[in-house]
């Protein structure tokens, strides 16, 4: 019991690791903590479960280090990919503790109705190639959107395509095969209304999620 006491004690430490944010003024903590502390109250669990001496403190101890460690790994890479994205249509938006997504801004990168790579896409990629492959232990799943001009399988098709267009080229410039995923939706998950040009637009597009392997 003193020693499951002891690991809530490490949990609540670390919750209290908060910083302030200077527009706000409001308390944040930062992915590498929230992963220590869910790391920490993983393994607190796991260790008190067996029963054995001193097992809960091990645990809680352990699991702190090894959900910290990927925390700073990711939120150190999310600085990379901010930094080396600014200006380049590149939206780079936190969706989870150690998960970034990607998003191609509209009308860069493909013709209409079209899948091969063009334009201002290609120095995009490059520069989220040159972050990935500092970072290899984050696993990339390339996903692809269109509007719902055409039929509903046309545009299955041309999402998958699309997608998997950009996952050969980002495979050419080093990231490995086994890093890579694709997956298209088509028409069917929307971020703007169709019925207006600039919605359609804004609908084109492919995304890449990032999370730690």
């Amino acid at each position: 019991m003193k020693k499951t006491l002891t690991a809530i004690m490490i949990v609540t430490a670390l919750t209290g690791c908060a910083r302030q944010n200077a527009t706000t003024g409001e308390q944040e903590t930062n992915t590498a903590t929230k992963s220590a502390i869910g790391g920490a109250i993983a393994g607190a669990l796991i260790g008190a479960s067996t029963g054995k001496k001193n097992a809960a403190l091990f645990g809680a101890l352990g699991g702190a280090a090894i959900g910290g460690g990927i925390g700073h790994y990711f939120d150190r890479q999310e600085e990379a990919l901010r930094q080396e994205l600014t200006g380049s249509g590149v939206q780079v938006k936190r969706v989870g503790e150690n998960e970034l997504q990607l998003v191609m801004a509209k009308g860069i990168g493909f013709q209409t109705a079209g899948y091969n790579l063009s334009g201002d896409i290609y120095s995009s990629l490059n520069s989220v190639a040159k972050i990935l492959n500092e970072y290899p232990k984050s696993s990339l799943r390339i996903v692809g959107h269109t509007d719902s001009v055409g039929s509903a399988q046309s545009n299955l098709t041309l999402s998958e395509e699309r997608a998997e267009s950009v996952s050969e080229y980002l495979n050419k410039r080093g990231i490995k095969s086994g890093r890579l995923s694709t997956r298209g939706y088509g028409e069917r998950r929307p971020i703007a209304s169709n019925e207006t040009t600039s919605g359609r637009a804004a609908n084109r597009r492919v995304e890449i999620r990032i999370t730690a392997n």
